[in-house]
């Protein structure tokens, strides 16, 4: 009987090189996203990202009527003829109360143009609606939503959301979470300077 001789496979290297190569590729292009190429650049891109991109949208505005925080019915219907900003958002909720300073500014900014804001409370009752409106300086209508209807209305029961609806009462532009400045100047105030 003969003996057969086995060799040992010779192993292949690892390939350190190319990987290395790649994970040093991808920390270059990291850095490079990273890096900002402007102060301004990195606020705008700061700014924006925490905001998401409204989803253009085309329909009536639903009939909605609320009481507001002075005891008043009003109505969507009441806001034809200007550019209408409708905010769902509640007292508690983290994003909404991030978002406020932006709308009041921005309201602020342009309700000479013929643009508001309609905050509508999701549920809270009139004094903590009332006190938050004071706090934060909130010069447009806030409307209390007892029974969820805004909600139920433009289907979408995630806070905040904001629908914008134009001169002739259709709904253009429909947002779910914080909005930022960056995000109103882009979207809104095209709509505003529409006649």
């Amino acid at each position: 009987m003969t003996k057969k001789k086995y060799r040992r496979k010779r192993q292949k290297p690892f390939p350190i090189v190319p990987i290395a190569l790649g994970i040093l590729l991808i920390g270059f292009a990291f850095m490079a996203l990273a890096s900002p190429k402007s102060a301004n650049t990195a606020a705008d891109t700061d700014e924006a990202s925490s905001s998401v991109v409204p989803f253009p949208v085309n329909y009536a505005a639903p009939e909605l009527s609320l009481q507001n925080i002075n005891g008043e019915t009003e109505s969507l219907a009441d806001y034809r003829e200007q550019v209408v900003l409708v905010n769902n958002w509640a007292t508690w909720c983290p994003p909404c109360k991030a978002e406020m300073p932006t709308l009041a500014a921005y309201y602020n900014e342009h309700h000479a143009d013929g643009f508001t804001i309609i905050a509508i409370e999701a549920g809270d009752p009139l004094e903590p609606v009332a006190q938050f409106a004071k706090d934060y300086g909130l010069k447009f209508p806030v409307w209390l939503d007892p029974n969820s209807e805004s909600l139920q209305a433009f289907g979408n029961g995630s806070l905040p959301n904001s629908y914008v609806i134009d001169r002739s009462g259709t709904v253009r532009y429909a947002w779910t979470g914080e909005i930022s400045r960056a995000m109103l100047e882009k979207y809104v105030t095209p709509l505003i300077s529409e006649n």
